[in-house]
């Protein structure tokens, strides 16, 4: 079967190429493994080993950064790593010997080296804070040694270290290898092989390492790495030598079975849905059995909340893990319950006051309804009656429902309260404030939603009290945020109607409730998509703005003020096609069609197998922030399942008209 995600040697020797394309594995404890397809680390925040040091702090470490092995036949020696060193020197060139990689199931490249053909697969354990490598020669036409030089860090992912004479130099042979630690109050890192080797203790530093993406982004991108020794063995042909680095000592007899049960457990990413299933697992972070949360996103990203719940649905819904959706959301409740009290709380959930936070929870919940609506009355029916008694009671810090026309505002003047949250100067780059176009879209959904389950819950006042309250939001939303030009405004703060077009009004057509009738729907719909799609995504302004910036580029302030002006964001497509598709049903499919391949063409770009954060919204559509994105990859897996259920319907119709003719 043809690889999906394949790369050639002429692609792989291209540094031009292979630097900007890099592979990521995660456990579901937040630690990862992430570098270049050529092997060379092109960011602070790449490495083999990257994991949680929860007693330390609530970063995530770089413990090993890179492993350079050597090929050694007749004394030659063939170095297969690659580093940048100040001066854009390159060496070793270990890129020059690959002949192919390609990632179906796990991270492969073959080396070619005269005679010798050397395999690597890599491989990162699903459950520990654990790399393991299956080197396999598949073919020596004379007897050959590999070398292992290990590269460390010891440090926080998002700083660098120099050389210094803080380090502990001193090791621990252990099976099969040694263990080491570089500082005090680091755990050990084992590096263990499953056949014995020989360690040769030669510690140095190597200075001056580059990250070529820190540097052309304007970030810190220099430093020194330090060498402790290298491994070295003999390898015969069709041998396989698996090493395993992690925090924890192995049982070096279990490493060739564990490694091949662990590609049995792993999809293929054969196809656009595989990767981006793949990737949504990778989101997952379990730092106990009784805890579920999804991050934000890799490389840097933690736990955010409207992050969290604006993913949830597509994260779990979408790719059928209902259980993992109740997981996730049971953990959370008692912090938001916390929250609502006034309590004290202590969470891995950041920004949960966030005002627009527990509307988009609802619209999560509202999602695991559409399709487990009798569980839903059992275990969250209650939670969403809490949620809007506590709106509508005003004590949310910073969002107030106004009992004149049924809307909620918030003041975005000097924080920023949306999604929309770059900061220049302490300040929101973009200060929307008072009634936000999104927020009382999903407001008006909620109490519509709410209004549903209180009736079939038999709480026939409650109900009657929320009809009361959604038709008068209906109206004044109306009245509030569409415009003579036929768009809604972005957002009313006292008199200034704000008129810019932006996709936050995608939301009042996109919802399961609407305000808006079927004419405004479609002009909304029509607004959004002659000004704001691309083919990755919706942009944030349009370009007929003079506040419009279709490359995030420049200085730091200069790319902040373009992040929500003019940066095209993926996550916005799950929206915009369920809105299209509810405007324009079975006709609507053929343009959601080609958005889905345009998204996929970016499976070979940036993070292989994933989708990015955001994107210049003008050609060629490069990828910017975090490259692997929780809010992309679950609302692109929505908008799939969206697209196959409207396509699945359209067969159904068909075969029941050629059977009634």
């Amino acid at each position: 079967m043809m690889s999906y995600l394949k790369f050639n040697k002429n692609l792989m020797i291209n540094l031009e190429y292979s630097l900007y394309r890099n592979v990521l594995r995660t456990n579901r404890r937040g630690a990862y493994q992430n570098t270049s397809i050529s092997g060379c680390n092109t960011t602070k925040y790449q490495g083999l080993l990257v994991m949680p040091v929860p007693f330390l702090d609530d970063e995530n470490h770089l413990i090993l950064s890179s492993v350079d092995e050597t090929v050694i036949q007749h004394g030659a020696e063939f170095n297969l790593g690659i580093h940048r060193f100040a001066g854009d020197n390159y060496s070793p060139k270990g890129h020059k010997y690959i002949r192919e990689f390609n990632c179906d199931s796990v991270p492969k490249t073959i080396y070619r080296v005269g005679g010798v053909i050397l395999s690597k697969e890599i491989m990162f354990s699903s459950k520990e804070n654990r790399l393991m490598i299956r080197y396999t020669l598949l073919d020596a036409h004379s007897p050959t040694t590999i070398r292992f030089k290990p590269f460390l860090a010891f440090r926080k992912a998002s700083q660098l270290t120099r050389e210094n004479d803080q380090v502990d130099k001193s090791y621990r042979e252990v099976e099969n290898g040694i263990s080491t630690s570089m500082y005090s109050g680091y755990p050990e890192l084992y590096m263990q092989f499953n056949k014995e080797p020989e360690f040769i203790y030669h510690p140095d530093w190597y200075r001056d390492i580059e990250y070529l993406q820190d540097l052309q982004s304007g970030d810190t991108y220099q430093e020194d790495l330090y060498v402790p020794g290298y491994f070295e063995m003999p390898i015969a042909k069709n041998e396989e030598i698996i090493f395993s680095a992690g925090d924890i000592l192995v049982d070096t007899s279990n490493l060739s079975k564990e490694f091949d049960f662990e590609i049995y457990k792993r999809t293929p990413r054969s196809n656009f849905y595989n990767c981006l299933k793949n990737s949504s697992h990778q989101f997952y972070y379990i730092p106990n059995k009784d805890e579920y949360y999804l991050l934000a996103g890799y490389p840097w990203f933690k736990i955010r909340a409207r992050d969290q719940f604006i993913a949830l649905p597509g994260c779990t819904l979408s790719i059928g893990k209902p259980n993992d959706f109740e997981n996730i959301m049971d953990t959370a409740i008692p912090h938001l319950r916390n929250f609502m009290a006034d309590r004290p709380y202590k969470s891995y959930i950041k920004q949960i006051d966030d005002p627009d936070l527990l509307l988009w929870v609802i619209w999560a919940l509202q999602q695991y309804y559409i399709e487990n609506n009798s569980r839903f009355i059992d275990k969250y029916s209650e939670f969403l009656f809490e949620i809007i008694s506590y709106i509508l009671s005003n004590k949310h810090p910073n969002l107030l429902f106004h009992e004149s026309n049924a809307l909620i505002s918030t003041n975005g003047r000097d924080v920023a309260v949306s999604w929309m949250n770059a900061m220049i100067d302490g300040l929101p780059a973009i200060p929307r404030s008072g009634y936000l176009v999104e927020f009382n879209a999903l407001w008006y959904n909620a109490l519509k939603f709410t209004e549903e389950i209180a009736n079939e819950t038999g709480s026939h006042e409650k109900a009657a009290s929320l009809v009361e309250k959604s038709n008068l939001a209906g109206k004044s939303f109306i009245n509030t945020f569409m415009n003579d030009a036929g768009y809604l405004n972005d957002y009313v703060d006292g008199y200034h109607k704000n008129p810019n077009v932006r996709p936050n009004m995608i939301f009042a057509v996109s919802l399961p409730y609407s305000p808006l009738d079927k004419r405004q729907k479609k002009s909304v719909i029509d607004f959004v998509t002659k000004e704001l799609l691309t083919s990755c995504g919706l942009r944030t302004i349009t370009p007929k703005s003079d506040m419009f910036r279709p490359h995030y580029s420049g200085t730091e302030k200069e790319k902040q003020y373009a992040y929500f002006n003019g940066m095209a964001f993926p996550w916005l497509l799950g929206h915009y096609i369920e809105a299209y598709i509810r405007v324009f049903h079975k006709s609507g499919l053929s343009l959601a069609d080609r958005i889905m391949v345009r998204m996929e063409n970016e499976m070979q770009n940036d993070c292989i197998g994933s989708i990015s954060e955001f994107y210049d919204s003008n050609p060629p559509f490069i990828a910017h922030g975090g490259y692997s994105f929780a809010m992309s990859v679950g609302e692109l897996l929505r908008a799939l399942k969206i697209i196959n259920s409207l396509k699945k319907e359209s067969i159904n119709e068909n075969n029941i008209d050629k059977a009634t003719n």
